[in-house]
């Protein structure tokens, strides 16, 4: 399969667009820990925001769905993935993490969370966080009615902190709801996959979508 896709999601030149952050090399790192004056959620002992940006280029290339691929971040911020994408919209169960990272390439947001009693408080800061974000011009101009914005909300079981944003070779964990610091991490990564698009995705859950039950 090739890197990237087209705009039907078919393999095809991948690539750094204007405003992304594709590429191998370029400058190390960026890391800001923060420590808000916020409750911990429940089993945390302290408040701790970590952002880092400009993290290492993993690749981009299409693998066959149902393929698992092991990234270097957790969550996820760039890597090889499946040639689908997950609709942008709010899941209640986990989404594979190689369909995330095919949104992350589109130049999404992907928040996700962990915790064992569905973290109410935390989805619905979450789903607050995209709508104060607004509307995208490319989703709305989408003719598939793609959601208003590229913006993933989903559990995930394989975060190591209960809260866990991450965007094209950006990550941001948590363990604390700390609304500032969501909003400025999405405001600041947004849009900055190496390919700008907002068509709609695939529902994980549904075969009838496109997406096998990998597994069964």
């Amino acid at each position: 399969m090739g890197a990237g896709c087209g705009p039907d999601g078919a393999a095809g030149g991948g690539g750094s667009g204007a405003g992304g952050g594709g590429g191998e090399g370029g400058s190390a790192p960026i890391v800001t820990v923060l420590h808000p004056d916020r409750e911990p959620l429940p089993g945390q002992t302290e408040c701790t925001v970590t952002i880092s940006k400009n993290l290492p280029f993993e690749g981009h290339t299409h693998v066959p769905v149902c393929t698992p691929v092991e990234y270097g971040t957790n969550p996820p911020s760039s890597g090889n993935h499946w040639p689908i994408w997950a609709e942008f919209r709010t899941f209640d169960a986990p989404v594979p993490r190689e369909m995330l990272v095919h949104n992350l390439e589109h130049g999404a947001v992907v928040m996700r969370y962990r915790c064992d009693d569905g973290c109410p408080d935390v989805v619905d800061a979450f789903e607050q966080a995209s709508a104060d974000f607004g509307a995208d011009e490319l989703c709305l101009l989408s003719p598939e009615n793609a959601d208003r914005s590229r913006i993933v909300i989903a559990p995930d079981p394989k975060l190591d902190a209960p809260i866990g944003l991450s965007a094209w070779q950006a990550t941001y964990t948590a363990t604390c709801l700390d609304p500032e610091s969501i909003q400025d991490f999405i405001e600041s990564t947004y849009g900055k996959g190496p390919e700008s698009l907002c068509k709609q995705g695939k529902d994980p859950a549904d075969p009838s979508t496109g997406v096998p039950a990998c597994g069964s």
